[in-house]
């Protein structure tokens, strides 16, 4: 049995596009948008700890160590690398850092005004490619890095990934039996071009699934 120093974070999930990289948080003011709702509201936020963990050596990683009013949100895998969200409450800014294996640190990616957000529900890094993103909420999807998009949605509809100018989503109905679609969305108007019966799954290697 290997023994891994996580120093109390005890719940790892796999990196989404990754066969390598776990990740886990202990969740110390919930999560990022319940960290928001307490700094709005003027309670203090206890800053989150993150660490990656590297199968199957189980080598431990903690590449940002937050300060007061700083929450760390999901990471994602892109083309390679772990990318770290960061949201600086205090500052009003949102951290896109990327994560350096060999030396154990971070560099920036992108420095944006938390403004471009109206809150933190459901605020998330996805792939592919990199993208910072609000899915689901209000029925809307909104693409807010690198660039800007802003979709009305159906209801229970979420983000999949991009390919291309076609976007793709997943929607779950309850009609009554519970079933899913795969939605293809033109990138630049958000009409719905296709729909496919099934559920999409995203696998390490980078495939999608369509389970039928």
């Amino acid at each position: 049995m290997k023994r891994i120093i996580t120093n109390g974070i005890t719940d790892l999930e796999p990196l989404a596009g990754s066969s390598e990289w776990y990740w886990g948080t202990d969740y110390a003011s919930g999560d990022l948008y319940e960290a928001e709702e307490l700094f709005r509201s003027g309670h203090p936020i206890r800053k989150n700890r993150l660490v990656l963990v590297r199968c199957p050596e189980g080598t431990v990683y903690e590449p940002v160590c937050t300060k007061p009013g700083q929450y760390l949100g999901r990471p994602a895998y892109h083309d390679g690398q772990v990318v770290l969200l960061l949201v600086d409450f205090p500052k009003g800014e949102i951290h896109i850092l990327a994560f350096h294996e060999t030396t154990g640190t971070t560099e920036p990616l992108a420095v944006l005004p938390l403004s471009i957000a109206d809150d933190c529900c459901n605020l998330m890094l996805e792939t592919p490619p990199l993208m910072l993103i609000r899915s689901g909420h209000n029925n809307r999807i909104q693409l807010l890095w690198p660039e800007r998009r802003d979709f009305a949605v159906e209801e229970n509809e979420y983000f999949a990934f991009l390919e291309g100018n076609r976007l793709y989503t997943s929607v779950w109905y309850e009609d009554p039996d519970y079933r899913e679609e795969v939605l293809v969305r033109d990138y630049d108007t958000g009409e719905v071009l296709e729909r496919i019966p099934g559920s999409l799954r995203s696998m390490p290697d980078g495939q999608n699934w369509l389970l039928v």
